[in-house]
């Protein structure tokens, strides 16, 4: 409003005087721009002297339109997802594939963007990581609904994956998931890590596990911060795949089976740098051992049945 207020005293003074060289003297502005001001005001009086819009009539490269808009907008208001779940919903879903910051100038434009802003990553601090992939295999079981459970084994450095559901979590279940771990993992397995849940303590798992010459690493009670992958990927699945499906239909399975191979394959993990966990495998591929060289490494007479009440188990192994 004010610049439209100087740009009509400087017409209307060269509208008195008809002498551009003595406006542009007193209000201190070029020829161009009053020539400019001056055609405008002739052509559309006081309302040509309003600043115009210089956004571009046409945009080729324009990515982001009203369609998806709304359905970035309506992913945001339905399942409160922030911008990476949506950046990996879009792709997932609907085959479109958007910047974050395309994605976070949508929500800001529209006023939506109220998540907390990142933590600065303080130069010089590390994120904790096994250096190969199967030096450590995290495991762990959630509850989806009513006789849903799901079945988690993530690689602590790739990131790689294994899920399986089951009505049930009985040690007998347990087995069965192992087997399915050794056989999906694309390396071989050194360490296993759960919490204290009895399914992973029965002795049949863990005599299973002595015959694979995997290493049983159960942690103290209260710690679920230690098995902090397997609790982030679980959160992940309830929000990205669990949240968009009912866990009751009849090929349920099937569908979980997509999502697992959607996260090893597809899916860019912040904490690996943009890649995914079977771009990290490769990556490590010369440096992962081969299942020869961890049996070779594994001594038998180092292992025991664990038992799962801690205090007990603790001296035992002291005992030991």
């Amino acid at each position: 409003m004010e610049r439209s207020r100087a740009r009509l005293r400087w017409v209307r003074l060269y509208e008195q005087t008809g002498d551009a060289g003595l406006v542009c003297r007193r209000c201190g502005i070029s020829r161009p721009t009053l020539r400019k001001w001056w055609a405008r005001y002739q052509s559309s009086d006081e309302e040509g002297l309003i600043s115009r819009s210089r956004r571009p009539l046409h945009s080729p490269n324009q990515k982001v339109f009203a369609l998806e808009e709304s359905l970035i907008l309506q992913l945001r208001r339905e399942r409160g997802l922030g911008v990476k779940q949506l950046r990996n919903e879009l792709i997932r879903h609907h085959d479109l594939r958007l910047s974050l910051d395309t994605i976070y100038r949508v929500l800001v434009r529209h006023g939506v963007q109220i998540l907390k802003r990142p933590r600065r990553w303080l130069k010089g601090t590390k994120r904790y990581t096994r250096p190969v992939p199967g030096d450590r295999v995290q495991m762990d079981v959630c509850k989806i609904a009513p006789a849903v459970y799901q079945y988690t084994a993530i690689d602590d450095c790739s990131r790689y994956k294994v899920l399986a559901i089951y009505r049930r979590r009985t040690a007998d279940n347990t087995l069965d998931f192992l087997d399915r771990v050794i056989e999906e993992m694309p390396f071989a397995i050194e360490h296993i890590q759960t919490d204290r849940g009895l399914e992973f303590f029965a002795e049949p798992v863990q005599r299973r596990l002595m015959d694979y010459a995997i290493k049983f690493r159960p942690l103290p009670p209260r710690s679920p911060h230690l098995n902090g992958k397997v609790e982030r990927t679980q959160r992940a699945d309830l929000d990205e795949f669990w949240a968009t499906i009912d866990p009751k239909r009849h090929d349920i399975e099937a569908r979980l089976v997509e999502w697992q191979h959607h996260w090893n394959w597809d899916r860019p993990h912040t904490s690996l740098g943009g890649s995914t966990p079977i771009e990290k495998v490769c990556e490590l591929i010369d440096r992962t051992p081969l299942a020869d060289e961890i049996s070779a490494r594994y001594e038998s007479a180092n292992e025991r049945i664990r038992v799962a009440d801690y205090r007990l188990d603790t001296a035992l192994g002291q005992w030991k």
